[in-house]
């Protein structure tokens, strides 16, 4: 069990993972940010001054549909995003790869090669 949770770690999916997470956490507080500082005011000068904090109250019980609505404008534009920033180019770069317009990788120079089999020998043992 532990020499497969070895192979996991050291696939490198794992770390790549784990930069993703921490750039989207971050990116996450960019647009959260965002939503706090422009979306909002925009929105309560939209709505002649009034503050946008929407509340609704039932027998002492609070339901706040402003924040909700933060959440969504906010989980909008992340997605808008990684749409526009990672998935349209990745795609765009596939699709030409494919019609032959984008040259493939070139591959591993015998360095680089050498050295792979190298670290593959050290994890067998």
């Amino acid at each position: 069990m532990i020499e497969g949770f070895k192979k996991f770690i050291m696939r490198g999916n794992v770390v790549d993972l784990a930069v993703g997470v921490v750039v989207g956490a971050a990116f996450n507080t960019v647009v959260q940010q965002l939503t706090d500082s422009f979306l909002n005011p925009l929105v309560q000068l939209l709505s002649g001054g009034h503050e946008f904090s929407g509340t609704w109250r039932i027998r002492e019980v609070v339901f706040t549909w402003g924040e909700f609505l933060n959440s969504v404008i906010a989980f909008f534009i992340t997605a808008a995003a990684l749409y526009f920033l990672v998935v349209l180019p990745m795609n765009t770069l596939a699709e030409r790869r494919k019609r032959g317009e984008e040259p493939e990788p070139a591959a591993p120079s015998e360095e680089v090669r050498l050295l792979t089999e190298i670290r593959d020998a050290l994890v067998r043992r």
